[in-house]
C-alpha cells in the first residue's frame, strides 16, 4: 500500500488524494515530531506563566477575556471540541473526512500549532485504521476554519462520538459505531488533551481545501472529456477544424485556449466528416457554441489553473490561531480566515457552469433537424414513431439550470457569529459543498453530449436509402471512442428504448477516464 510521509514544510495536491481515495498509509518523518515537539515545549513554558495567552490559558472567541486556571484547562479543551461538535444534516462523504483529518494532521505537523507528538500520532492511527469519523453537511461558516466538521473528527480522537469503521468484505462503506469502540478495536488509546490541543485541532480550512484540491482533480479530467466529446460534435455536424489551428489561437495567448484547442485537433486527426459543411446547407462558420469551444473551455482551464496555484499555497500553510513562531513567541492571527480558498472555489463553480452550458447547446444543435446539417430529428431511428434522444436533452437542461444555481457564489455573502467578534466569515465550506454537486452534475452533461454526438458520428456512416455516396470514415480517435464506449455498455444507435440505463453508462465512462483513456489510445496524452 502506498504510504505518503508528512514533512514540516506541508503535503501536496497528490499526498492529498492518496490518502483521501486512495487510502494511502500515513507516516510522519523524525524532522516532524522533532517540529511538533520543539513546538510543544514553547506551549508548556507559556501555561507555566501567569499572564494569559489565547487558547492557552483562556477561553475562545468572544469568551477569550476570561482566564483559565490550571487545574480546568484540560476541561476547558476537552468541551471546546464536544461545544463545537454541533452539525447537522446529512453526513459529508467519506473522502471528504479523510482529506480533512488529513490536511489537519499536517497542519499539526508544521510544529507551529503546538500539540504533542502523541496526539500527532493518535490521528495518524485513526487514519490509518480506516476510522472515519461522522461529519454532518451543516456547521461551517469557513471562519475560523472549518470548526464543526473538524470539532467532529476531534471527537473520533476522544473516543466519544460516531465514527464509520474501515469497510469490510468489499463493501463500499463500514458500519457506523461508537468511536471508542472503534479505537479500542484497533488499540487506539483516547486521546486526553492539555492546553491549546482542543483549539489547534479545529482552526483551519481542512474541509474546504480538501473539498479544492478533489474538485481540481475531477475538473481536470472533465475538461479533456469536454474538448473529446466537443469534437466529436463538431465532426457529427461536419464543421470545419481549420478554426483550430495552432496559429489562429497564438494571436490570442491563453494557455488554456491552445490546449483546448490542440486536444480537439488530435482528436479529429484524420477525420473525413470535418470540412463537409459545405455539402448540403452551405455555412461559412459554424455556430459559437462550436467555434468557440477552445475559448469557453480555455478560459475554464486557465480557472483551474488559477485555483490550483492558491490550493499549492494552503496545502503549504499552518493555518491555525494562536501560532508558534520559530523564535518561540505565541502569536494570535487571522489565517483561519477561508476568504483565498472560498474564492476561487466560486470561481470554478462559475466556470463549470459555462462549461456545461455550451456543452447543453451543442447537444441541442445535434438534435434539431434544422441545425444539424442532415442528421434525423432527435437522432431518432424513425422520428414520430421514436422520440430518440428529445428527453436526455431536457435531462441535461435541467442539469445544466441547476449548475447555473450552483454559480451563485457563497463567499458573497457573510453571516456574523460569536456575539459579533466573528463578524465576517467566509462561507468557504458552503462554497465547496456545491462545488462538488456542479463537478457531479458537468460529469453528467458531458455524458449527455458525449452519447449524442457518439450516436450522430454512427449515423454519419448509416445507409440512409438516399442513394447518395457514404460519408469518409470519423478520425481514428473518434471511431476508439466510440468501439470503448460500447464496450462499457453504452449502446449505439436504433430504436426507443429505456435510456436511464445508457446514459448512466455514458456517465460513468466519463466519471472513471474511459473516455479519456479511449481518445488517448490513439491521440496520445492529451492536455
Amino acid at each position: 500500500m502506498h504510504t505518503v510521509v508528512v514533512e514540516p514544510s506541508g503535503a501536496s495536491a497528490e499526498d492529498v488524494l492518496a490518502v483521501a481515495r486512495g487510502g494511502a498509509r500515513v507516516e510522519l518523518s523524525r524532522a516532524t515530531l522533532d517540529a511538533v515537539a520543539a513546538a510543544r515545549g514553547h506551549i508548556e513554558d507559556l501555561a507555566a506563566k501567569p499572564e494569559p495567552v489565547y487558547g492557552v490559558s483562556t477561553g475562545f472567541g468572544a469568551l477569550a477575556v476570561r482566564h483559565i486556571s490550571p487545574d480546568l484547562r484540560a476541561r476547558l479543551q476537552r468541551n471546546i471540541v464536544r461545544s463545537h461538535a454541533a452539525g447537522m444534516g446529512p453526513r459529508v462523504e467519506r473522502e471528504v473526512v479523510r482529506a480533512l483529518m488529513f490536511l489537519r494532521l499536517k497542519t499539526v505537523c508544521s510544529g507551529r500549532t503546538g500539540v504533542r507528538p502523541e496526539v500527532a500520532l493518535a490521528m495518524a492511527d485513526v487514519l490509518n485504521a480506516g476510522i472515519t469519523p461522522v461529519v454532518h453537511e451543516y456547521g461551517s461558516l469557513g471562519c475560523s476554519g472549518d470548526l464543526a466538521p473538524l470539532s467532529h473528527c476531534a471527537l473520533t480522537l476522544l473516543g466519544e462520538g460516531d465514527a464509520e469503521g474501515p469497510p469490510a468484505d468489499g463493501s463500499a462503506e463500514g458500519a457506523v459505531r461508537p468511536a471508542g469502540e472503534l479505537l479500542a478495536e484497533h488499540g487506539i488509546a483516547p486521546v486526553e488533551l492539555r492546553e491549546k490541543e482542543g483549539l489547534a485541532l479545529l482552526n483551519g480550512t481542512d474541509g474546504m481545501l480538501g473539498m479544492l484540491v478533489m474538485a481540481c482533480a475531477d475538473l481536470a479530467r472533465l475538461l479533456t472529456s469536454a474538448d473529446i466529446t466537443a469534437a466529436l460534435t463538431m465532426e457529427a455536424l461536419l464543421g470545419t477544424d481549420r478554426v483550430l489551428a495552432p496559429e489562429l489561437h497564438a494571436l490570442r495567448p491563453h494557455p488554456g485556449q491552445a490546449d483546448s484547442a490542440a486536444n480537439m485537433l488530435k482528436v479529429l486527426a484524420g477525420s473525413g466528416l470535418t470540412g463537409h459543411h459545405q455539402d448540403d446547407a452551405p455555412r461559412v462558420q459554424d455556430a459559437y457554441s462550436v467555434r468557440c469551444a477552445p475559448q469557453v473551455a480555455g478560459a475554464v482551464r486557465d480557472t483551474l489553473t488559477h485555483a490550483r496555484t492558491v490550493a499549492a499555497r494552503e496545502l503549504a500553510a499552518a493555518v491555525d490561531n494562536p501560532v508558534v513562531l520559530p523564535d518561540g513567541r505565541v502569536e494570535s492571527n487571522g489565517n483561519f480566515h477561508g476568504a483565498p480558498v472560498a474564492y476561487v472555489l466560486d470561481f470554478l463553480a462559475i466556470a463549470a457552469a459555462d462549461l456545461g452550458s455550451i456543452a447543453e447547446r451543442r447537444t441541442d444543435r445535434l438534435l434539431d433537424k434544422n441545425r444539424s446539417h442532415g442528421l434525423p430529428p432527435f437522432l431518432a431511428q424513425d422520428a414520430g414513431v421514436d422520440s430518440g434522444l428529445m428527453i436526455a436533452q431536457y435531462t441535461q437542461a435541467a442539469l445544466v439550470s441547476e449548475m447555473k444555481r450552483l454559480a451563485v457564489p457563497s463567499s458573497a455573502d457573510s453571516i456574523p457569529s460569536s456575539a459579533m467578534q466573528e463578524d465576517h466569515v467566509s462561507m468557504g465550506w458552503s462554497a465547496a459543498r456545491k462545488l462538488r454537486t456542479a463537478v457531479d452534475n458537468l460529469t453528467r452533461i458531458i455524458a449527455v453530449e458525449l452519447y449524442a454526438a457518439a450516436r450522430a458520428v454512427e449515423l454519419r456512416g448509416a445507409d440512409d436509402g438516399s442513394g447518395r455516396a457514404a460519408l469518409p470514415d470519423p478520425a481514428p480517435a473518434s471511431r476508439a471512442v466510440l468501439a470503448a464506449a460500447r464496450a462499457a455498455g453504452v449502446a449505439g444507435a436504433g430504436g426507443d428504448r429505456f435510456l436511464s440505463p445508457d446514459l448512466a453508462a455514458a456517465e460513468e465512462f466519463v466519471r472513471s477516464g474511459g473516455l479519456v483513456a479511449a481518445a488517448e489510445s490513439v491521440t496520445g496524452p492529451l492536455a
